[in-house]
C-alpha cells in the first residue's frame, strides 16, 4: 500500500470576487519531500499556496495535511496543524528586532524550551545572531528572507509553504538561501515551493507542477520537466500545452 500523501490538495478552486483564479487545481507532497509550484505571472501559484496556508477560502476542493481536512480553517489553525507559510513579502515585523520577531513566532507554541529554540535559530542564521539586536526593518533583503524561515521554523512545520523566498535576492543570497532549504529538508521537513526562478526550484525539488491560467498544465520529476520543451516555452513567452 503506497504511503498516504503529508500534503493532498484535491479539486482546488479559488476565486477574487467573478475572477476564477484557480481552477481544480490537484497536487501531492510527501514526507520530507521538496515539491515546486512554477509557472508564469499570474497563473495562480500564489492563490494555491495561500488557500492551503488558510489565506483564502476555495471556493470547492479539498484539503488534507496527514489526512485531516484545512480547508475551511482559518489561517492560524493550519499553522498549528502543521503546514506554515513563509509569505511572498517575507511578513515580518520591520519596528520590532530579530530577537522580537523570533519570540512572537516562538511563543505560538510556549514551552520550557521556547530560549533554546529562539537560540538554535540564530545558529542556524549567524547573520541574525550578530543583528539579534536590530530592527528587522534594517536588514538587508537576503536577511530578512533568512528571518522569515527562522520565524515560520520556530512554528513546528511538518510542511513548509514558501512563496517566492528568492524575490528580490541577487545570485549568491539565492543559493545561500536554497541551500538553507535542503539544510531544512534533510531534517524532515517537507517543503512546497511557489517560484518564478523555475531553474533554481527545479535544481532544488524533486517534483514540480506547472500552473498555467489557474489549472496544472504539467506535473513530473523535476529533472524531467527542467528538460521539457514546453515548459522552456513557458518562460519564452509562448504557452505550455498540455
Amino acid at each position: 500500500m503506497s504511503e498516504t500523501p503529508l500534503l493532498e490538495v484535491r479539486g482546488l478552486h479559488v476565486f477574487y470576487g467573478h475572477v476564477h483564479a484557480v481552477r481544480g487545481v490537484s497536487l501531492t507532497v510527501r514526507r520530507g519531500q521538496i515539491a515546486a509550484l512554477i509557472g508564469p505571472n499570474g497563473a495562480g501559484k500564489s492563490s494555491t499556496l495561500n488557500a492551503i496556508a488558510g489565506l483564502l477560502r476555495p471556493a470547492a476542493g479539498e484539503v488534507l495535511l496527514d489526512g485531516q481536512p484545512l480547508a475551511r480553517l482559518p489561517a492560524h489553525r493550519v499553522a498549528r496543524s502543521g503546514a506554515v507559510l513563509v509569505p511572498e513579502g517575507r511578513g515580518i515585523l520591520q519596528r520590532m528586532t530579530v530577537e522580537e520577531n523570533l519570540k512572537v513566532a516562538a511563543e505560538m507554541h510556549p514551552g520550557r524550551d521556547l530560549r533554546e529554540r529562539i537560540d538554535g535559530q540564530l545558529r542556524r542564521f549567524p547573520s541574525l545572531e550578530r543583528r539579534r539586536d536590530l530592527p528587522a526593518g534594517q536588514l538587508s533583503g537576503g536577511e530578512q528572507q533568512m528571518l522569515a524561515i527562522a520565524r515560520a521554523l520556530l512554528q513546528r512545520p511538518r510542511l513548509l509553504l514558501l512563496d517566492e523566498p528568492s524575490m528580490g535576492l541577487s545570485p549568491v543570497l539565492v543559493r545561500q538561501v536554497f541551500d538553507i532549504l535542503a539544510g531544512i529538508q534533510r531534517e524532515g521537513i517537507a517543503l512546497l515551493l511557489v517560484e518564478q526562478n523555475a531553474r533554481a526550484a527545479l535544481a532544488l525539488s524533486e517534483h514540480a507542477y506547472v500552473l498555467e491560467r489557474g489549472r496544472i498544465a504539467l506535473d513530473g520529476l523535476a529533472r524531467d520537466l527542467s528538460r521539457d520543451e514546453r515548459l522552456q516555452a513557458a518562460y519564452l513567452g509562448g504557452d505550455v500545452k498540455a
